[in-house]
C-alpha cells in the first residue's frame, strides 16, 4: 500500500446487517489516466458517457489550456448499475459522501450520490472520477436548478476521433453554479466563453440569471448581445 494512502475502517448499520467498511482519505493522491485511456475504457461500456470537467473544455477548444490535475467523466444515474458491472471487474470505485470516500458495494444503488471516484485498488492513486447525473425521460437535469434542462442528445459533443465531451457552456455553467468559484473555474470561463457560440453564449447567460437572479460575478463578461 502507497504510504501516502489513508485508510479508516469503519462499521456502518445496513437494515439488520453490520458491515464493515473501508474509507479513503487521500483526495490528492492523483494519477490520473489520459483522455485516450478513458475513451479505451469507456468505448467497451454500453452506456450513454462523456468527459466533462477542464477536459471537456479543452477538448473543445482543440488544444490544452492549462494543467489538469484530474479528469472527469459523466454517466446517467439509471445506468450506474451498468458502469458498475463492468467497472469494477478491474477497478475499485468510491462513492462520495458527506466529505468521505466509502467503497460502493456491489448491487448497491446511489439514489442521491453524484461523485464516484475510482482508483485500481485501495493502495493506488486516484485515475478518473464519474459524476452521475439525473435525467427526466430524454431530458438532462441540472441539479442545482432544476428548471434548466435539455435533451440528453444535445448536452453532448464528438473530437474529430469520436470522443464524446460535455458541451461547453453546459460545463461552464456547472463551474460557475458552484458555491464556490475556484480560480481554475475563473480561468476556463475567460478562456472558453469567448470561443463560444453566440447561441452557447446566450443559454449560458440565462440558465446564471435563472440560477443567480441576484446576479453572478461573471455577468460583466456577458451581455445579452454577447460577449464583452
Amino acid at each position: 500500500m502507497g504510504s501516502n494512502v489513508l485508510i479508516e475502517e469503519n462499521q456502518i448499520k445496513f437494515g439488520t446487517e453490520l458491515r464493515r467498511i473501508t474509507l479513503r482519505t487521500d483526495i490528492d493522491n492523483w494519477t490520473p489516466l489520459t483522455v485516450s485511456e478513458i475513451g479505451a475504457i469507456f468505448s467497451e461500456i454500453p452506456i450513454t458517457w462523456c468527459i466533462a470537467g477542464g477536459w471537456a473544455l479543452d477538448l473543445y477548444l482543440g488544444r490544452q489550456s492549462r494543467k489538469h490535475a484530474d479528469i472527469d467523466i459523466i454517466v446517467l444515474r439509471e445506468q450506474q448499475a451498468i458502469a458498475f458491472q463492468h467497472l469494477s471487474k478491474g477497478w475499485q470505485l468510491y462513492k462520495a459522501d458527506e466529505g468521505k470516500l466509502a467503497l460502493w458495494e456491489e448491487g448497491e444503488y446511489l439514489p442521491l450520490t453524484n461523485d464516484i471516484w475510482v482508483s485500481r485498488d485501495g493502495g493506488s492513486p486516484w485515475a478518473f472520477q464519474i459524476m452521475l447525473i439525473d435525467v427526466d425521460q430524454d431530458l438532462w437535469i441540472y441539479g442545482r436548478e432544476q428548471s434548466i434542462r435539455r435533451p440528453i442528445t444535445d448536452i453532448i459533443a464528438r473530437t474529430q476521433e469520436g470522443i464524446p465531451f460535455l458541451k461547453p457552456e453546459i460545463q461552464l455553467l456547472y463551474k460557475g453554479g458552484s458555491s464556490k468559484i475556484r480560480e481554475k473555474d475563473h480561468h476556463d470561463f475567460l478562456t472558453v466563453g469567448p470561443e463560444l457560440t453566440p447561441m452557447a453564449q446566450e443559454w449560458l447567460r440565462s440558465s446564471l440569471i435563472k440560477q443567480f437572479p441576484e446576479g453572478h460575478v461573471w455577468m460583466d463578461h456577458m451581455g445579452k448581445g454577447g460577449w464583452r
